[in-house]
């Protein structure tokens, strides 16, 4: 038979898949199932502490670098429109800058990912979260006459965070703004209190939570701004170092597939 006439070292190597299950190999005459392993880039873990830097980031650049928001650029450009209104040209490009500069991040993100993609050392991701952290210490040591540029580094590294990591658990999500978790975690809540499912109620809980943890970063940066001024930032990179770390882990996939 077919059987008989392959080596044995080649069907102990093959490879099945069942709906719902992870790779099979042959061991022994039997199938066994591997365990394969998923990337942290997706965790809630991750995205809690990439919501802390977020929330930390816009407290930073509110209270110490000229009242500009470095995630949410809607702010920003409601700002650069009442300037223009006003005819206050310098105000303006004050608001400007930072606009650019975010989209200049989300062009980066895509660059590295582009770039980076197959990397075997590093996942990509990882290499975007080193950049930030890098430019976050260079922005501690600007002074104040400067703070047109750390807005910019600032901007620019916000982008590159909303643009590499914008799923959690598979659901979308963005950990340097708040506005769409809102709208998904109020929608998964009236879908949970209508149809009573526990995975509407699980999402909306996760939503909601990468919220209270945004929260908890704005307060923690206006602390630290309030103790250190410039050099406060410095306390987004150690959360960023701590993302950094937790990308080398690695999570068994459920045997549906979904990610962890």
């Amino acid at each position: 038979s077919l059987h008989d006439a392959l080596p044995i070292c080649q069907l102990v190597e093959t490879p099945f898949r069942q709906a719902g299950s992870g790779p099979l190999v042959l061991r022994g005459g039997q199938r066994v199932e591997q365990t394969t392993h998923r990337q942290m880039s997706e965790s809630f873990r991750l995205g809690a502490v990439l919501a802390l830097t977020g929330g930390f980031l816009d407290a930073y650049t509110y209270l110490i670098r000229g009242g500009v928001f470095a995630n949410a650029q809607t702010g920003n450009i409601v700002l650069l429109g009442v300037r223009l209104m006003e005819g206050d040209w310098g105000g303006a490009g004050h608001y400007l800058v930072p606009i650019l500069a975010f989209a200049a991040g989300v062009l980066a993100a895509e660059l590295i990912r582009g770039r980076f993609r197959g990397a075997q050392a590093l996942h990509w991701r990882q290499i975007t979260v080193a950049a930030e952290l890098l430019l976050l210490a260079a922005v501690a040591f600007l002074p104040a006459a400067l703070d047109n540029a750390a807005n910019v580094l600032v901007a620019f590294v916000c982008a590159v965070q909303v643009e590499s990591f914008r799923k959690v658990n598979g659901n979308a999500f963005a950990t340097t703004m708040c506005t769409g978790n809102l709208r998904s975690g109020t929608e998964r809540l009236y879908l949970w209190g209508k149809t009573g499912e526990r995975d509407h109620g699980h999402r909306a809980a996760q939503y909601y939570g990468i919220i209270v943890f945004f929260i908890v970063g704005a307060a923690l940066g206006a602390w630290c701004s309030g103790r250190w001024g410039q050099r406060a930032v410095l306390g987004a990179c150690v959360l960023l170092l701590a993302a950094f770390l937790l990308m080398f882990q690695r999570k068994p996939l459920a045997r549906t597939g979904k990610g962890v």
